[in-house]
């Protein structure tokens, strides 16, 4: 006898497992990441740490380098887009570099997501080919929204300079920095994060200079 067809309900409750298990291993995966390295880390122990059988992770990640790549686009793809649109929106500069600080102090700073930051600060250099897909994914998206919406407010004259719009590394550098010290250096001085940056957009655009 013919078998019969799988009911709707079946296969939308087979799709929510796959993605309950993919969301697992990427969860286990940042753990495993943030705690022992991209070099270090293994698998096997992500495996474990998701609850499952360690040839699984293959039905969804090639290799370690294909998930390390995912947990990227997956984490921090949709931040970035979220950044492209509040950055093209048509506001005042410093209004704009607000609302960028803001979403990178909640969902960047916030969250584990920082952690994958770090971990291509220190593991790019050795794995070069992490750091181009970073820089593809999400730096070059980042900077593009950032510089366009400098050269608008160049355009109408908020910006007594262009430097900040050749250089549009320099508003974002309080990021990299809030990172790098939240790491290395938070239990023996901890750093008002939100004050610095604050600080460092009136350095930028002048103190007082918000609507």
């Amino acid at each position: 006898m013919p078998q019969s067809k799988p009911k709707p309900q079946e296969g939308r409750l087979r799709r929510d497992r796959r993605a309950e298990r993919r969301a697992a291993i990427l969860a286990a995966a940042l753990q495993e990441f943030t705690g022992r390295g991209f070099a270090a880390a293994r698998l096997d122990d992500v495996a474990e740490r998701a609850g499952i059988a360690k040839g699984t992770i293959y039905l969804y990640f090639a290799d370690k380098e294909t998930l390390f790549q995912e947990l990227i686009r997956s984490e921090l793809s949709p931040v970035v887009g979220t950044l492209e649109f509040a950055l093209g929106l048509d506001l005042p500069v410093r209004v704009a570099a607000e609302r960028a600080m803001e979403l990178f102090l909640r969902e960047i700073y916030g969250t584990e997501r920082r952690n994958i930051i770090r971990l291509i600060i220190s593991e790019g250099p050795r794995f070069p080919q992490l750091a181009e897909f970073y820089y593809r994914e999400v730096i070059s998206r980042g900077i593009a929204a950032v510089r366009a919406m400098l050269k608008r407010a160049h355009a109408r004259g908020e910006l007594c300079s262009d430097a900040v719009v050749r250089f549009p590394q320099l508003l974002i550098a309080p990021g990299i920095v809030a990172i790098i010290w939240k790491g290395l250096f938070e239990p023996h001085a901890p750093l008002d994060v939100a004050a610095m940056m604050r600080a460092h957009l009136d350095l930028v655009f002048g103190e007082g200079s918000a609507p």
